[in-house]
């Protein structure tokens, strides 16, 4: 019988152990999240955000800019909040409208704040540690980009295996991508970067014994990308929705990249969406929440 990689339930777990940590803390840690515009999207995004906040014992303070604002002043807001002492972790909701300078703007966030771990500061800690150089005693190398570390603690606590292993990821984005390619080589992998140029991805996929999908594309990844005693970590989190308007939620459907009729008659272990990387990503944004919050104090 297939394993299912339950987020939802050691979200869960992670939501307990961190009510407990900052019971005990002189204050609540706060973070907060600037939105630009206000996409259906993005503010389901921040919702649950709340949601997971409220339930911990922490605070969000939810910043809405208009969506025609410059980099400029954009990266001015930012500054405001890096100086603000109470506020202990910034987020700037991706993604962005296209005239602004997304790169700019993360940059402008304090390293020590940056709980999303975008800023190139982290990044090359994350980096700098996936090749054993990271020094425990640096809080900020701590701050890795939330998905990532959500997979990456989703398949630990599963008990897979990752030292000595294949591991494919599928996608190079520097949201995902990326970071937990670097991820699954501190953990001893042997780590394979799939993306829209690979040749031949299914024989690729095949020969692995891990594959994270992370491509953005309803059911892409069938059962001809799979064998048997593989692990499947779907990232993906794609809206499918009924002919009538798209505000109508019952008629809303989440689908991930992965075809989970198909692929989990096959696999030895896979994630679902919803209840799979979704909720780890929202946990482990807070966990590293509550790491910067520690390194202010």
């Amino acid at each position: 019988m297939v394993q299912i990689l339950d987020g939802k339930k050691l979200s869960e777990k992670i939501a307990d152990r961190l009510k407990r940590e900052i019971s005990k803390f002189p204050k609540a840690p706060t973070l907060a999240i600037i939105q630009v515009g206000e996409k259906r999207e993005s503010s389901s995004y921040i919702d649950r955000k709340k949601k997971f906040a409220e339930k911990i014992g922490a605070k969000v303070h939810h910043i809405i800019l208009e969506e025609k604002i410059t980099t400029e002043k954009l990266a001015e807001a930012v500054e405001v909040l890096n100086s603000d002492k109470n506020i202990h972790g910034i987020i700037v909701q991706l993604p962005l409208p296209k005239k602004i300078d997304r790169f700019k703007v993360i940059e402008t966030i304090s390293p020590l704040k940056d709980v999303d771990g975008l800023t190139s500061a982290n990044a090359g800690l994350l980096y700098e540690s996936a090749f054993g150089g990271n020094d425990p005693k640096n809080v900020s190398a701590r701050m890795i980009p939330a998905t990532a570390k959500g997979i990456i603690s989703l398949l630990k606590e599963s008990k897979i295996p990752l030292a000595g292993k294949k591991a494919l990821v599928v996608g190079r984005s520097l949201l995902v991508g990326k970071p937990v390619a670097l991820l699954l080589l501190k953990e001893n992998a042997t780590v394979t970067i799939a993306h829209s140029k690979t040749v031949d991805l299914p024989k690729l996929s095949k020969e692995n014994d891990v594959v994270v999908v992370a491509v953005g594309k309803p059911k892409f990844f069938n059962k001809s990308f799979v064998k048997k005693g593989q692990v499947i970590v779907d990232v993906g989190t794609n809206s499918l929705t009924g002919p009538k308007l798209l505000e109508e939620v019952s008629k809303t459907k989440l689908v991930g990249d992965v075809d989970f009729d198909q692929v989990s008659k096959v696999v030895s272990a896979i994630s679902p969406v919803p209840g799979g990387v979704g909720p780890m990503t929202v946990a482990s944004l807070f966990e590293n929440l509550v790491v910067a919050f520690k390194s202010q104090k």
